[in-house]
C-alpha cells in the first residue's frame, strides 16, 4: 500500500503583436496572435503590487476563453501542418506504437490478471486467466465505454474471495474517478457506483462486502477551486452511496489527506495521513475485529518521515521508511511493542526506491546512478540474493504477495520496450513472462551515461541516447528532458515517441536533477523551496555542457518537461533564452504566485513554498515563468501544451504564460497546443498521444531547422 495518497509520483488578453525576425530561416515568425481582453487586476503581495492582465483566462469555460482556445489551436495547426514531413512522422510513430504490450500481472485466488494492448487500442484491456491453464479472457475493456477512448481505468482491486473486481475510471483525463464493480466469473456488472473518488486507493474488507475509498465533500469539476477536507469512507455493496460510512475526516486540518489499506490477514486497517505531496506521513491502525467504527490508534504519530506499509505476518508489521535513513531502510514493528522500531534492512549507499513482499521474502528495488538493482532479503533481513535484470534499465512495477511463490516485474530501458518477467521466489530464477515483438532493432541505438558539473560544483548524471550512426556535432538536433521535483526519480524508460525522435536523427538527453528522488531525501531537499534555483542551474549546466562539448549548438537544442518539468522549462527559457532553439513546456506550473489557489495546487507547497509567505514570495517571484517574461527578448521557439480541463495543473498556467509570451517575445513563434478532450496526461488515448507527439516533433523539425533522416 503506497502511503502518500496525495503524492502526485504539478490570461487575459493579448492584443495582436508584431514579431521580430525569426531565429532561423524556417522558424518563420507569427505576425499576429489571437487577441484576448486584458484585465486591470493588480494583486498586493506583502506590499508589492503585481499585475495579472490575463486573469480572465483562469476561467476555461467563458465564451472569451473558448474563442481564444479555438483561435490558438487554429494558429498552431497552421504552423505545424506546414511541415512537409508531418504526415510521415505520424505514420512512423503509429508503426512504432503498434506492438503487443502487457502490464505487470497480479494473482488472486488462483487467477492471473493482466492488462494487454494489441498495439493501437486507445486503452489497454484487462484480461483474466482462470486456474488450470485456461485461455485468458477479457474481463474489462475500457474502450467500450467511450468511442473516442477517453475513458481510462487507473486502479483495480479484486475482493479477498476472488469473486468481484472493483475498478476506478475517469473521463477526459480528470482526477475525479467513479468506482464500478464486476463479477469475475462472468464479467457481469454490479449496480453499485461510487462517484467523486479522488486521490484514492481501493481496499477491500475481509468479508468481500465493501471497499474503503477517499473523496472530497465538495465536487468541483471546473478546476478553479482549491480542494479541501479529504475524507476516508467505506462503501458496502448493495447499498446507496449516500449511506457510505464516514471513517475519517479532519475539518480542522483541511489540507490533510487519507489513504487506507488492509493487512494481509484483514485484521487491521492501516491508515496513512499525509500533508500535501511531501513524503512524510502519520500511520494509524484500526482493529477490524472490533467493527468499522472502532477507534484509530496511532502507530507513527508525527509527520517526521515516510512510512510505507509493506505487510503483516502474525503480530509483526513491515515498513519502508526514511526515518533516520535519508536513502531508505526496512523496519518492523511488533504490535505488542509498538514504540520500538526494529531495523530489518539497514540504509544502503544506494537509494531504496520501492519494496514489496513476495514468497515470504522482501524484494527491494534500489537506484544505482538512476538505474535499478533488485536485492532480495529474508523477512528477518538476511541477504538472500539479487535478481538478474536484463540490463541497464528500470523496474516499472513489481507485484508480489507474502503467500504467493511468484514475483512479477516489468522492465524497460530507453531503447527496450517493457517486458514482463516472473521470478520463482524460492530459487530467485527469473524468466520472461511476456516479451514484445519489435518493429525496430534495439541494437541500432546506444545509451551513454555522463556526469555534468553544475554551477555550485554538484555532479549531475545525464543519460544520452542516440542512433549508433549519429555522431553528435554542433549541427545535431538534441532534446534535453528534465523534471527535478517531488522526490520523483527519472530513470531509463522506453517511449515510442522518443524512439521516433532518435530515428529522425535527433539525440535524446535525460538529466537527473536535484529535487528528484535519484539519491534520497537530501538530493530532493536540495531542490526545494528557496533551493529550487539549484534545479534550474543543474538543467542549464547540462545544456551548456552539450554545447561546450560540441554535441549540439543553441540553435539545435530543445528543452522539454511536463508538469513540474514544465515549470523547469519555463524557468530555464526565461533565465537563459540564448541557450536554446526551442522550448516545450508541457502542462506546466507556470504561475508560481497563484498555483496554490486551484484544485490540489496547495499540496505542492512542500516543494515550492507559497506566495502568501513573505519570504517565499521573494524567491517565487524571482523564477516564476509567467512573471519573468521580458519585453522584446528573443525567446526560443516555444510550443506550450496543455489540456483545456486539466484538473491537476489547471490550464490557466499554460494559457496565461502563452499569452504573456506572445505579447512580449521578439523573434521565434510562441504557440500553444490545447487538447480539448484531455487532462493532465494520464489515461490519454493512444490516438491522441500519437497525434500530439507527431505535432511536437514536426514543430521541432521546423523550429530547429533540420532535415529528418530516413
Amino acid at each position: 500500500m503506497k502511503q502518500t495518497a496525495l503524492h502526485l509520483s504539478i490570461l487575459l488578453a493579448c492584443a495582436a503583436c508584431e514579431s521580430a525576425p525569426p531565429r532561423t530561416a524556417t522558424s518563420s515568425s507569427v505576425t499576429k496572435y489571437p487577441a484576448y481582453p486584458q484585465d486591470s487586476v493588480v494583486d498586493d503581495y506583502h506590499g508589492n503590487p503585481v499585475a495579472d492582465p490575463w486573469r480572465g483566462l483562469e476561467d476555461p469555460d467563458s465564451a472569451a476563453t473558448r474563442q481564444w482556445i479555438d483561435a490558438q489551436n487554429a494558429l498552431t495547426r497552421t504552423y505545424i501542418d506546414a511541415v512537409p514531413q508531418r504526415a510521415a512522422i505520424e505514420k512512423r510513430l503509429t508503426q512504432l506504437w503498434n506492438y503487443e504490450r502487457y502490464g505487470t500481472p497480479f494473482e488472486k485466488k488462483g487467477r492471473v490478471y493482466f492488462w494487454k494492448n494489441d498495439g493501437l487500442r486507445n486503452q489497454s484491456v484487462l484480461h483474466v486467466q482462470d486456474a488450470g491453464g485456461a485461455a485468458p479472457r477479457v474481463l474489462l475493456d475500457p474502450n467500450k465505454v467511450r468511442e473516442d477512448g477517453t475513458f481510462a481505468v487507473d486502479q483495480t482491486a479484486v475482493s479477498p474471495d476472488g469473486e468481484i473486481l472493483a475498478y476506478a475510471g475517469s473521463e477526459a483525463g480528470s482526477d475525479w474517478k467513479v468506482v464500478r464493480f464486476k463479477r469475475v466469473a462472468d464479467g457481469s456488472d454490479l449496480p453499485d457506483r461510487v462517484e467523486w473518488v479522488k486521490f484514492s486507493g481501493l481496499a477491500w474488507s475481509g468479508d468481500s462486502r465493501g471497499v474503503w475509498y477517499s473523496t472530497y465533500p465538495e465536487h468541483d469539476t471546473s478546476g478553479k477551486k482549491a480542494l479541501a477536507n479529504h475524507e476516508l469512507r467505506h462503501h458496502t455493496l448493495g447499498t446507496p452511496q449516500e449511506q457510505d460510512l464516514l471513517v475519517l475526516s479532519r475539518p480542522d486540518q483541511p489540507e490533510w489527506g487519507f489513504g487506507a489499506g488492509t493487512s494481509d490477514d484483514h485484521e487491521l486497517l492501516v491508515v496513512s495521513q499525509t500533508q500535501g505531496t511531501e513524503q512524510k506521513n502519520r500511520v494509524f491502525l484500526q482493529s477490524l475485529a472490533d467493527g468499522l467504527s472502532a477507534p484509530m490508534e496511532p502507530l507513527f504519530g508525527a509527520f517526521d518521515a515516510e512510512y510505507e506499509f509493506l505487510g503483516k505476518r502474525g503480530k509483526r508489521l513491515w515498513f519502508k521508511t526514511d526515518k533516520d535513513a535519508p536513502k531508505g531502510r526496512i523496519v518492523a514493528v511488533d504490535l505488542d511493542a509498538r514504540g520500538k522500531l526494529l531495523e530489518i534492512v539497514a540504509e544502503s549507499r544506494d537509494t531504496l526506491e520501492s519494496a514489496t513482499m513476495a514468497g515470504n521474502r522482501l524484494v527491494l528495488s534500489y537506484m544505482v546512478d538512476a538505474a535499478n538493482e533488485v536485492r532480495v532479503h529474508e523477512l528477518d533481513g538476511a541477504v538472500a540474493g539479487k535478481l538478474a535484470l536484463p540490463g541497464l534499465g528500470s523496474i516499472g512495477s513489481m507485484w508480489g504477495d507474502l503467500d504467493c511463490p511468484r514475483l512479477y516485474y516489468g522492465y524497460s530501458s530507453f531503447t527496450s520496450p517493457g517486458e514482463t518477467h516472473v521470478v520463482d521466489m524460492a530459487s530467485l530464477a527469473s524468466k520472461p513472462w511476456r516479451k514484445p515483438q519489435l518493429t525496430f532493432d534495439p541494437g541500432a541505438f546506444v545509451t551513454e551515461q555522463h556526469r555534468v558539473r553544475s554551477k555550485d560544483g554538484t555532479e549531475v548524471p545525464v543519460f544520452l541516447v542516440r542512433r549508433k550512426d549519429v555522431a553528435p556535432t554542433k549541427d545535431t538536433p538534441t532534446l534535453l528532458y528534465g523534471y527535478g521535483g517531488f522526490n520523483i526519480p527519472i530513470k531509463p524508460a522506453f517511449s515510442p515517441a522518443v524512439l521516433g525522435w532518435l530515428e529522425l536523427g535527433g539525440v535524446y538527453v535525460s538529466a537527473n536533477l536535484r529535487g528528484g528522488g535519484e539519491y534520497g531525501r537530501e538530493w530532493h531537499d536540495a531542490g526545494t523551496k528557496e533551493r529550487k534555483q539549484n534545479v534550474f542551474d543543474d538543467f542549464i549546466a547540462c545544456a551548456e555542457w552539450l554545447v561546450q562539448t560540441g554535441r549540439t549548438s543553441p540553435g539545435k537544442l530543445a528543452i522539454h518537461g511536463r508538469s513540474n518539468g514544465g515549470l523547469l522549462v519555463g524557468a530555464c527559457m526565461t533565465q537563459r533564452p540564448d541557450l536554446y532553439g526551442a522550448a516545450l513546456p508541457g502542462v506546466g506550473v507556470l504561475d508560481m504566485l497563484r498555483y496554490h489557489r486551484f484544485t490540489i495546487g496547495w499540496a505542492w507547497a512542500s516543494d515550492y513554498g507559497r506566495s502568501d509567505d513573505a519570504a517565499a514570495f521573494e524567491y517565487l517571484r524571482r523564477y516564476s515563468p509567467l512573471h519573468n517574461v521580458k519585453q522584446g527578448v528573443a525567446y526560443p521557439a516555444t510550443l506550450v501544451t496543455t489540456g483545456d480541463h486539466d484538473d491537476r495543473v489547471v490550464p490557466a498556467h499554460s494559457f496565461k504564460f502563452a499569452a504573456e509570451l506572445q505579447s512580449k517575445t521578439a523573434g521565434a513563434p510562441a504557440l500553444i497546443r490545447i487538447e480539448t478532450r484531455g487532462g493532465h496526461g494520464a489515461g490519454k488515448p493512444t490516438s491522441m498521444v500519437i497525434e500530439e507527439w507527431a505535432d511536437i516533433w514536426s514543430f521541432l523539425v521546423r523550429a530547429l531547422d533540420f532535415q529528418p533522416r530516413g
